[in-house]
């Protein structure tokens, strides 16, 4: 790593837990060029995740549909790139759209990685002046650890490093103790995220209410429902099957409320989505049951995090759950128990 940098663009128009990730990759740029200002690419819905974050100068958020005005939006972009002078991008995304925004700005220095999701080539690399070569198994390797070797591809550095999330705020702590306050008051916390981005990412609702009825049995503790605002109606539905009071507080907090208020948490049970990954910047205790893709790359970094997968030999897949063989009761989610995650809710609370 002989030339410096001194204005870089980081393109990630990837979901929420893929940004969260990406952070323990652009630590490692801010060591390797700590006086560079790093701009952030993002789509609008994981804005909150990176405006306020500890290695992040900036943000550009891109809001484009595919179909819909997307040749002026791309040239506003450029333009707005261009304008911005960055002397160096570096995509984590490997997808055409920001290669081609970069391309267009004629940013000088383009690295992108030759895999980073899946192992087919792809003729985006022709529009990056230098690709890095990601030689390990993407399947079985933590995807944080993909994002950190394309930084370590180019700038030469051998260390690794941890994910970071932004900054709370007291705020942030006020919303926290509010939500916290209105559900009734007990010796322990318990948040749940009980729907995936997908079907086969999402546990059984028999399931979440066996494992609550156990845990109240066993513990006085009051739970509640975490998530997006679109999660809000199928936690109804989760919460309509229970067998006493849970909140539901999908929708009620930004991204960063939901790190505060899953830190004050004695235990989160999760599937795995987004919210895992920020929970884990928060050291809360968890347990993530894993569907349709595994652990073995998507392991929350925290070293209080429990995973539990069935490990079937058809995992990690790409079916629909239309599509699934074992559909209507996928195996990948049917065959990871209630017994199992209270064996671990055990186990952490004992510790």
């Amino acid at each position: 790593m002989s030339k410096q940098f001194n204005n870089i663009l980081v393109n990630a128009l990837v979901n929420l837990g893929d940004v969260v990730l990406t952070t323990s990759a652009i630590s490692l740029l801010r060591k390797a060029y700590p006086d560079a200002k790093i701009t952030m690419l993002v789509k609008p819905v994981v804005r909150e995740a990176v405006e306020n974050n500890p290695v992040i100068d900036d943000v550009i958020v891109f809001d484009y549909k595919a179909k819909q005005n997307s040749f002026h939006k791309m040239m506003d972009m450029v333009k707005l790139i261009k304008s911005r002078h960055f002397d160096l991008s570096i995509s984590f995304d490997r997808k055409l759209r920001p290669a081609l925004l970069c391309w267009l700005a004629r940013v000088p220095v383009r690295i992108g990685p030759d895999r980073v999701f899946e192992d087919k080539p792809s003729r985006v690399t022709l529009l990056y002046t230098k690709t890095i070569p990601i030689t390990h198994d993407l399947a079985n390797t933590l995807q944080a650890e993909t994002y950190q070797s394309i930084v370590r591809g180019f700038t030469g550095q051998r260390i690794h490093e941890h994910h970071v999330f932004e900054r709370m705020m007291p705020e942030n702590e006020k919303k926290a103790d509010a939500l916290l306050k209105s559900v009734p008051k007990k010796k322990k916390y318990i948040a749940l995220c009980v729907k995936g981005t997908f079907p086969l990412k999402t546990w059984p609702k028999e399931y979440f209410v066996e494992t609550v009825d156990k845990l109240n049995e066993k513990y006085d503790a009051s739970f509640f429902i975490v998530g997006a605002p679109n999660d809000k109606s199928y936690a109804d539905e989760v919460i309509a099957a229970m067998h006493i009071p849970v909140a539901n507080f999908c929708g009620k907090t930004n991204l960063v409320d939901l790190a505060a208020l899953l830190k004050k948490s004695d235990l989160f049970v999760t599937v795995d989505t987004g919210a895992t990954h920020i929970a884990a910047t928060t050291g809360v205790p968890m347990i993530t049951m894993y569907g349709c893709t595994s652990p073995n790359r998507w392991h929350p970094i925290n070293r209080n995090a429990r995973v539990l997968t069935s490990n079937e030999l058809c995992c990690p897949c790409t079916y629909r759950a239309d599509e699934c063989p074992s559909n209507p009761k996928p195996d990948c989610l049917w065959n990871v128990t209630p017994a199992a995650v209270l064996k671990e809710c055990e186990s952490i609370f004992k510790n």
